[in-house]
């Protein structure tokens, strides 16, 4: 699936499929099509982390697999909004147009 058509606030999976986060703005430049990674919220305290384009195995309808292993979650590095600003790209999708609660 395309990372344009991620779920918003889909579940986030580990490497062995346990749920530590959910989406919430996506990272990229939609012009280019380049997809840079995900901001998610961390299901253990809330705290908001960036999830590299790397380590996102597969995007499904229902939740976003990784590759990040259950004993690295807590070593993400926290999301910093001025970080994608600063950078000159046009493509941080904060309330991506069709995210919708509940869709």
């Amino acid at each position: 699936m395309s990372w344009r058509a991620t779920p918003y606030r889909a579940p986030v999976l580990d490497s062995e499929g346990g749920r530590f986060a959910t989406t919430e703005s996506l990272l990229g430049d939609e012009r280019e099509d380049i997809f840079h990674g995900l901001a998610a919220k961390l299901s253990d305290g809330g705290r908001m982390v960036e999830i590299p384009a790397a380590r996102v195995v597969r995007i499904t309808r229902s939740s976003v697999h990784t590759s990040v292993p259950p004993g690295e979650v807590a070593a993400l590095e926290s999301y910093r909004e001025e970080r994608w600003y600063h950078l000159g790209w046009g493509g941080l999708f904060r309330n991506r147009p069709g995210w919708r609660e509940g869709s």
